[in-house]
């Protein structure tokens, strides 16, 4: 099945092609599936914690699901210079949920706690938009080294997730019993049949149908449960300001900023990532524009009672293992989020899908986005120490939060908040030490960043144009040159 509609793909690339609304109908649900957990786990998080009552409770996530996807059509669609217009899924981001708990946490919890992260929510994410365009001039420093390294620290990171997932979710009372595992591995198997049997549309599904079969392998063990069906209400708006008007304290909002400059971080890993897997690569603007998108849903996220919102790692996974680079099927996803969100009823038919199905499709998803950055380390020349140094160190770690999560439990509270992601810890090793290795003080060619060219002093002329196409660089006057490797230009400036 083509993916244009009408449209030649040959003066269209793939990303900017919409597709036909019944397929795309069903990618985007796919692309719902397999997120939702990840939506709503951060709303259920902080209402256990805050002690909110069963109403406030499906009011947060049904607030959740509302912001996430009117986030994702923002950042797929686009407006003037917000949104990165790639197949991104937005959701609410883990990262903050421990600042967010210890700032609520100062006022006893319930509607209070929610008021102060709302305030700091609110400050910090107008912050991030503001700071969006100096942020990204660090894009220089996010090589292709640094970039599979990252890439592969965010499949990695996520399949602790999938296997919690496969379990029967972390803290559920059979977690961890053979019947969980049973029914992942029966959805993971399903995956892999149809994925590698059927023809390209069914492929093309094969997360959807994996989910669906797999809900359905659940049902004569009753481990599908749609009893929250009866339960929820058929249509629900977010108002502003639901539980009160929000409360501004410094401490908080220095805090949530931090947390925000660590999703700045893994979204721009996750826009990156998009570029290299969907062949259409990031450039400086690109970055700028999702980072834009991201702040400003935070903001509002504030206002409509819902949370900080981020790329969701997983779906770039999907993209890869569908094929399917259509920002507009990816934008129709986002429709069905904001459906759930105004459809409480909905939404609890979504919530029917076991955990452990979840943890089958996870355990593909997150595994693909590990491979796509494998792929993308492959262009890395490694002939030479430094950049096998540099992917080494970098993904050791990150990985120690991962298979030791009290590991800084004994370090400042800002370190934490930073080193406790295993993206955020591999990205700030992995550009450090490609600083230290391959742009302070280089004066040789061995171990190149970049195997096609390139010097490892800096990034190349080509790369610096595609990363500014504005062509923002200094005219160094000097005559044709092009005989030379880019290296000794380089050196040579």
């Amino acid at each position: 099945m083509s993916e244009a509609s009408g449209t030649s793909t040959a003066t269209r690339h793939p990303v900017d092609t919409p597709m036909a609304p019944g397929p795309s109908i069903l990618y985007g649900l796919q692309h719902v599936l397999s997120m939702y957990a990840g939506v709503v786990a951060v709303p259920l998080i902080i209402a256990g914690a805050f002690k909110l009552s069963t109403a406030d409770t499906i009011y947060l996530v049904s607030a959740s699901l509302f912001m996430a996807g009117l986030a994702t059509i923002l950042q797929t669609i686009g407006v003037w210079k917000i949104g990165a217009r790639q197949p991104i899924v937005q959701g609410t981001s883990f990262v903050a949920v421990s600042t967010m708990l210890a700032i609520g946490a100062a006022t006893g919890g319930g509607t209070a706690g929610l008021q102060r992260i709302y305030g700091a929510l609110i400050v910090a994410g107008v912050a991030g938009f503001l700071i969006a365009p100096i942020f990204t001039r660090l894009l220089r420093f996010f090589p292709e080294v640094v970039t599979g390294t990252v890439i592969t620290m965010i499949g990695l990171s996520l399949i602790p997730v999938g296997v919690g997932w496969a379990m029967g979710g972390v803290g559920t009372p059979e977690f961890g019993q053979p019947k969980h595992l049973a029914l992942a591995g029966a959805t993971l198997v399903l995956i892999v049949l149809i994925y590698r049997f059927l023809p390209g549309f069914f492929s093309r599904i094969a997360i959807l149908l994996g989910l669906v079969l797999g809900t359905l392998v659940a049902l004569p063990f009753g481990m599908a449960d749609f009893g929250a069906i009866g339960e929820a209400r058929a249509f629900q708006v977010p108002t502003p300001f639901h539980f009160g008007a929000p409360t501004f304290e410094v401490s908080a909002i220095i805090s949530m900023f931090i947390v925000m400059l660590v999703i700045m971080t893994e979204a721009t890993a996750d826009i990156l990532a998009l570029g290299e897997v969907t062949e259409k690569h990031a450039d400086r603007d690109t970055v700028t524009n999702g980072l834009r998108a991201d702040t400003l849903s935070t903001a509002v996220a504030g206002v409509f009672n819902s949370f900080s919102l981020s790329a969701f790692a997983q779906n770039v996974g999907l993209v890869a293992i569908t094929g399917i680079r259509s920002r507009y099927v990816v934008a129709v996803g986002g429709g069905i989020l904001v459906l759930l969100g105004l459809f409480p009823v909905l939404g609890a038919f979504v919530a029917a899908v076991p955990m452990a199905v979840l943890g089958g499709a996870g355990l593909v998803l997150f595994g693909t986005v590990a491979a796509s950055g494998i792929r993308t380390l492959k262009g890395v020349d490694f002939s030479g120490n430094s950049n096998i140094v540099i992917v080494a160190t970098s993904i050791a770690f990150g990985m120690a939060p991962i298979v030791q999560p009290e590991v800084w439990e004994h370090f400042p509270a800002w370190w934490q908040t930073i080193f406790d992601s295993g993206i955020t810890s591999a990205a700030i090793m992995a550009v450090l030490l490609n600083i230290v290795f391959n742009i302070i003080g280089r004066e040789t060619d061995e171990g190149p960043v970049f195997s096609h060219g390139g010097a490892p002093g800096a990034i190349s002329d080509e790369d610096e144009e595609r990363l500014d196409p504005r062509g923002e660089r200094r005219d160094r006057g000097q005559a044709d040159r092009s005989d030379l490797p880019s290296g000794r230009r380089r050196r040579e400036d």
